[in-house]
């Protein structure tokens, strides 16, 4: 969705730098041309329009599907314990006791479990939690942590490119190497946003080398996934040939009705399988590398939501003989079904912000280009 509005907003630039290149400067209504009286002040709302929009769409990444994705991804199911103290009653329709089986249940009160809903069961409950916990700027917890990744992996990946090669395969090689590289810094971040506040900079809670050894496996297998789920939809693509048909849509109406039956078919497969990779390889990766990296948070840190550390019992301390590290089937394993479909519900209204977002803002670059010059629409 954001590539579609940002190649709407990039097509109304285009046209009208091109119109007032040519000097036609129209718009079409009706057969008729009318002037295209202010070319500089319809592209710079154009341009101001998609600066905004590709903020808001960052902010909406960063939050939901950063900040809140990675609380659902690591919150345990907890329970509310309560104690109900038996009735007495000395009327005739009380239980038939004797007075010594009376005298040894008084004081024995029933023990009651209720499994409480969890906090990021909402984005809003999640959100107003974060701020209750952690301030108002909660909601952008760890993201001068994410600046930092991401100027570094941009740097890294370009290192890695040169040395690799520029051909699809070496690319993809060198991102999972990429990743593998900075997968510390990528646990920093998962650390601080799933950790309660905490007095200590951001840079001076950097994981040991101890365990950054212990993110590399998990870390690789994510961004392997991640390149399988970009590689097979991209060769399908290429295999299909639906290149020239994309680079040509006007074409598109000149084909056969066989022709454009197997277009639209080739594409519904590409598109099919980066779905299907994504939710049965990617989604799985992603889910246990941040349950694997929650695991190695530091006993002195608390966590901003429920988070058990023992995973069911299947993580032990060190000092008793255990591993102080979730192993990957575990982590998976442990993710239970309910938390799986919450996370995918998360998604799905991830999807629909950014989609309902985009939309208006499509919508809001018409109003500009109609309201700054006149009831016409750009063609």
């Amino acid at each position: 969705m954001s590539g579609i509005a940002h190649h709407l907003v990039k097509r109304g630039l285009d046209a009208t730098q091109e119109r007032y290149r040519s000097g036609a400067g129209s718009f079409a209504q009706d057969g008729d041309s009318k002037p295209f009286g202010h070319p500089h002040i319809v592209a710079a709302a154009l341009i101001i329009t998609s600066v905004v929009w590709f903020f808001a769409m960052s902010a909406v990444q960063y939050i939901y599907g950063g900040v809140v994705a990675t609380l659902t991804m690591i919150e345990s199911p907890t329970a509310t314990a309560f104690t109900v103290d038996p009735v007495q009653s000395d009327e005739v329709d009380a239980p038939l006791l004797s007075a010594d089986e009376k005298k040894a249940t008084r004081n024995e009160p029933e023990l009651f479990y209720v499994r409480t809903k969890p906090i990021t069961s909402n984005i809003r409950t999640t959100i107003k939690h974060l701020v209750a916990e952690a301030g108002p700027w909660a909601r952008f917890r760890g993201l001068q942590v994410a600046f930092v990744y991401h100027f570094v992996h941009q740097m890294v990946f370009q290192l890695f490119t040169l040395l690799f090669g520029g051909q699809m395969i070496s690319q993809s090689f060198a991102a999972v190497a990429t990743a593998v590289v900075l997968s510390r810094l990528q646990m920093l971040w998962t650390h601080v946003v799933i950790s309660a506040p905490s007095e200590k900079k951001w840079y001076r809670r950097f994981p040991t080398i101890a365990d950054g050894k212990k993110i590399l496996l998990p870390t690789a297998v994510w961004a392997l996934a991640e390149q399988v789920a970009i590689y097979i939809p991209v060769t399908l693509f290429m295999a299909f040939n639906l290149e020239g048909y994309f680079q040509n849509p006007s074409e598109f109406g000149k084909y056969s009705d066989m022709q454009q039956k197997s277009v639209m078919l080739a594409s519904l497969a590409v598109l099919m399988s980066g779905l299907v990779t994504t939710a049965l390889i990617v989604f799985p990766a992603h889910v246990t590398l941040k349950r694997v990296q929650a695991s190695l948070l530091p006993e002195e840190n608390d966590t901003i939501v429920p988070f058990d550390r023992t995973f069911g019992g299947k993580v032990q301390p060190e000092i008793v003989g255990g591993k102080d590290v979730v192993s990957m089937l575990d982590a998976w394993k442990t993710f239970g079904w309910t938390a799986r479909l919450r996370l995918i519900a998360l998604y799905a209204k991830i999807m629909a912000i950014q989609l309902s977002t985009s939309i208006f803002f499509v919508l809001l670059a018409v109003f500009e280009v109609r309201m700054i010059n006149g009831d016409y629409i750009l063609y």
